[in-house]
């Protein structure tokens, strides 16, 4: 991962659906302030969080709500 990308994660501001509640197994999503998107989850906070475009990450969410990931 680059300099940058560390540095936008480390500023960023996490955030989980709050349908999650507290049980800590969850994902999480923060815009960053370059456009694009953080994800990680949280019973892997040692992983480094998954960083995705804008472009992606809107694919992902017109999939999302049209049903396409339901299983």
């Amino acid at each position: 991962m680059d300099e940058l990308t560390e540095e936008l994660l480390k500023n960023a501001e996490w955030r989980k659906a709050t349908r999650s509640g507290d049980s800590g197994d969850c994902l999480e999503v923060a815009p960053l302030s370059d456009g694009r998107v953080g994800l990680r989850d949280t019973e892997r906070l040692d992983l480094a969080p998954y960083v995705v475009t804008p472009s992606v990450w809107a694919a992902f969410i017109d999939g999302a709500k049209k049903g396409e990931f339901d299983f």
